[in-house]
């Protein structure tokens, strides 16, 4: 009779799910597992931290379109991993987390006392799609097969699936085993719109006399970035993207209106009479789909396209619901455009519509390129993406991490091909550019990755610098230094002004938001990496350039103009954005 460790059962499991890495760090109570990754031809990539794996599975997703997967040993690693899970799971990254736990007996519940043990099911359960505690070898290919069914369902996102040691290290009989093909327990098709619901789409759209596309991180999930363009150009209106969604057109397409364009964005969405979600939750970063930023209510249909049910009319009412993916959809609406397009007249119209907005675009750029005159030392923070952008060109991957620094380098860098930039659009969290930068250089070994980090950031994780070398993936690091919380800094400059008189205190000045210089550059070189240090705007090419010939993981401390840095652009707006609109 056949036997089998339990972790090499999850690994045939994972393999068939055409699952390539694994991101985790090592421990005996799942060494059955990842000693069994090499004979399905999976990797094990180990950064430093258990955060940082979630991270990593998150970017890797979203960057292939693939599942992610991150791993965490039982107690102290599943706490760890807690804040990637949050993070992870908000920003909709397909993402299956495995972990250990303790040995049945003593868990679930727990005996009392028991070492490295918490309800990790319990606890995660609350913030992923699902979780569940594999009881026992025989049950362990069905809470997979859940998990894996969980996770390919509606809006992606965390799925945790939590196993005993003693099953992860065990050896079973395998008779009666059931290990199922994908095919055989989930859906492995795009979900499709109804034909009727295609052509009543079309037929809105040709209608309308002031059409607008918005376009969500759901379009950039699905691959669907040609459908979208063909869609776009068919209709001859503008379009928008949320955070998540930037780069599902390219920022140079001339119907595009960029997310640093905040005005003319504005003008086009509240105009319309018709606007086509395709893929967004319409959020709070999307005004909520809210008058005046869009338009009122009763004044403008809209339809919204999702995978997810619940999300659509969740914040704006619509006209037209249609659950299914948004490739699928683009490609069906593209095809009844083509068999049936709108007038020449109506096209002109909208072009003519998508047109007057350029003007308006190009005065917010010319207003914000004016940073780009200050070539002082130590330099404006504008300089970095814009630099970046001429000496890597649209094919290199972006990583933006920090709050301001996150902002200038939105503002100053175009996103002209999708899967292209990754952040964390809805958590806005700290240090996770580390690990995805790393992740996006695995996903894409041949394409040149780059992180532009604030220094508050980067102190987060500054440790898998290690295993970017460890690794040989050669990401290049521009930490943005104004040894400051910066957008807290500007924050409390102006809250605190007025709530000083109510608390009934003198205090001046902000608090606790300086800190000492780290060097970074000198952290790198300690840890085997490259390093540089670059004050000076005309220094900073060159610098960039040898970091690429290094060969190395590298580190450009990038000493940034405190001031300056503060005043990053758009934050009256994103401050505007926290507050419930008011038509």
């Amino acid at each position: 009779m056949n036997q089998m460790v339990g972790g090499d059962a999850l690994a045939r499991m994972l393999a068939a799910e055409g699952v390539e890495v694994v991101f985790g760090i090592v421990d005996g109570t799942y060494m059955g597992f990842f000693a069994s990754f090499e004979k399905h031809g999976i990797r094990l990539v180990s950064p430093r931290h258990e955060t940082s794996a979630a991270h990593m599975a998150g970017a890797y997703a979203r960057l292939t379109g693939k599942l992610g997967v991150c791993m965490a040993s039982n107690g102290p690693g599943v706490a760890n991993i807690l804040p990637g899970v949050a993070v992870e799971n908000g920003e909709g990254n397909r993402v299956l987390l495995i972990t250990s736990s303790r040995r049945t007996p003593v868990a679930y519940p727990d005996r009392g006392g028991t070492y490295q043990y918490f309800n990790q099911a319990g606890v995660t359960r609350a913030m992923t799609k699902w979780s569940g505690a594999v009881p026992s070898f025989e049950r362990l290919p069905e809470f997979f097969r859940r998990a894996a069914r969980i996770s390919w369902s509606g809006r992606p996102g965390v799925v945790h699936l939590d196993v005993p040691e003693t099953v992860m290290n065990g050896v079973f009989e395998t008779e009666g085993i059931d290990m199922r093909l994908p095919e055989a327990y989930r859906r492995t098709e795009a979900v499709e719109p109804s034909v009727s619901q295609v052509a009543r789409a079309a037929e809105l759209l040709r209608n309308a006399e002031r059409p607008h596309v918005h376009a969500g991180s759901g379009v950039l999930h699905a691959q669907a970035s040609g459908a979208l363009q063909d869609v776009a150009e068919a209709l001859g209106s503008a379009v928008t993207t949320s955070w998540a969604g930037r780069g599902a057109l390219p920022d140079n397409h001339q119907q595009l209106l960029p997310i640093w364009a905040m005005e003319p964005i504005n003008e086009a969405r509240s105009q319309a009479d018709l606007v086509l979600v395709v893929g967004s939750r319409l959020g709070e970063t999307d005004w909520w789909g809210k008058a005046p930023y869009w338009g009122k209510p009763g004044e403008q249909k809209m339809i919204q396209v999702d995978v997810d049910e619940e999300i659509l009319g969740l914040n704006k009412a619509t006209d037209l619901a249609i659950v299914a993916d948004a490739g699928a959809f683009l490609s069906a609406l593209a095809d009844e455009l083509r068999r049936s397009p709108l007038s020449d007249e109506r096209l002109q119209a909208n072009r003519k519509r998508t047109a007057g907005f350029s003007e308006g675009q190009a005065k917010v750029r010319a207003q914000l390129d004016m940073a780009l005159q200050n070539i002082g030392s130590p330099m404006h923070s504008a300089h970095v993406p814009t630099t970046c952008q001429r000496v890597f060109g649209d094919d290199t991957v972006r990583v933006f991490d920090g709050g301001n620094t996150t902002v200038w380098a939105s503002f100053f860098s175009e996103i002209n091909r999708p899967n292209t930039l990754l952040s964390t659009f809805k958590f806005g969290m700290l240090g996770a550019g580390v690990s995805q930068a790393l992740a996006a250089r695995i996903a894409k070994p041949d394409a040149q990755v780059i992180c532009i980090i604030g220094d508050g950031a980067m102190g987060f994780h500054i440790q898998e610098l290690e295993t970017a070398l460890r690794n040989e993936l050669p990401v290049i690091y521009l930490v943005l230094c104004d040894k400051q919380w910066g957008m807290v800094k500007i924050t409390q400059s102006i809250g605190l002004g007025m709530l000083r008189p109510v608390i009934g205190t003198e205090q001046q000045g902000t608090i606790n938001a300086d800190f000492e210089e780290i060097e970074f550059d000198k952290v790198a070189e300690a840890m085997g990496c490259y390093g540089e240090r670059v004050s000076d705007p005309a220094g900073l090419e060159e610098a960039l350039r040898r970091c690429v010939d290094s060969g190395k993981p590298s580190v450009v401390h990038v000493d940034v103009d405190p001031n300056m840095h503060l005043f990053a652009p758009g934050l009256q707006e994103f401050k505007a954005m926290h507050q419930e609109p008011v038509p």
